[in-house]
C-alpha cells in the first residue's frame, strides 16, 4: 500500500489513493471510532468526518509514517475533539450490544457462543477508563506496535506499556467477577 501512496501522491491521482484508502481502512477506522464514541450511529457520522478531513488534507501527508498511522491520528483527535464537545457532555448512550461482533464458526452453537464471549470481553472494554481502552485498542484490534502507538498519541513508550500492563490486570479482573 505504501508504494501505491507514493506513487499516488507524485502523480497527484488523490481521487484513486483516496478511494484505495476507504476501501482499505474504512472498517478499522470505523471501529477505532466506536472504541472512542460506543455508539454506532455516532461513529458512523464520525468516520465520515474523518475520511471528510483525510480528502481535504491527503495534500498534507508528507510520508513520514504509514498511511494507516496517520489516518489513526486523524481519527484518534477527531475523537478527541467530540469526546470533549458541548454535544457529547450533554448527549450519550452506550450500549454494548452495538458493536458489530464477526464469527467465523460454521455451526450456530459454537456462533451463539463466540458472540456472548466477545459480547462480555467488548463491554468488559469499554468498562474501562478511555487511557486503557485506547491502547487495548490500538494494540490488539488495529495491530499497531508500541513503537507506532508512541508515535501515534505522543506519549512516552514506558508510559504505554504501564497502561497497557494495567488495562489488561483490569481486563482480567473485570472478566473474572
Amino acid at each position: 500500500m505504501e508504494e501505491f501512496v507514493s506513487e499516488a501522491l507524485q502523480a497527484a491521482d488523490h481521487d484513486v489513493l483516496f478511494d484505495r484508502i476507504m476501501t482499505e481502512y474504512g472498517q478499522n477506522i470505523l471501529n477505532l471510532v466506536y472504541s472512542y464514541v460506543k455508539n454506532k450511529t455516532v461513529a458512523e457520522d464520525l468516520t465520515q468526518e474523518i475520511f471528510v478531513k483525510c480528502y481535504r488534507s491527503l495534500h498534507t501527508f508528507e510520508q513520514q509514517s504509514k498511511i494507516k498511522t496517520w489516518l489513526c491520528k486523524i481519527a484518534i483527535n477527531h475523537c478527541k475533539d467530540y469526546l470533549k464537545s458541548w454535544h457529547f457532555q450533554r448527549v450519550q448512550s452506550f450500549d454494548p450490544n452495538d458493536m458489530p461482533v464477526t464469527a467465523c464458526e460454521d455451526d450456530t452453537e459454537n456462533k451463539v457462543i463466540r458472540k456472548d464471549e466477545q459480547q462480555e470481553v467488548i463491554a468488559a472494554l469499554f468498562q474501562l477508563p478511555l487511557k486503557y481502552r485506547e491502547v487495548i485498542y490500538l494494540y490488539y484490534f488495529e495491530d499497531l506496535s508500541l513503537k507506532e502507538m508512541e508515535q501515534l498519541t505522543k506519549i512516552k513508550l514506558n508510559t504505554i506499556k504501564t497502561r497497557m500492563r494495567k488495562a489488561k490486570e483490569l481486563l482480567k479482573n473485570a472478566l473474572e467477577d
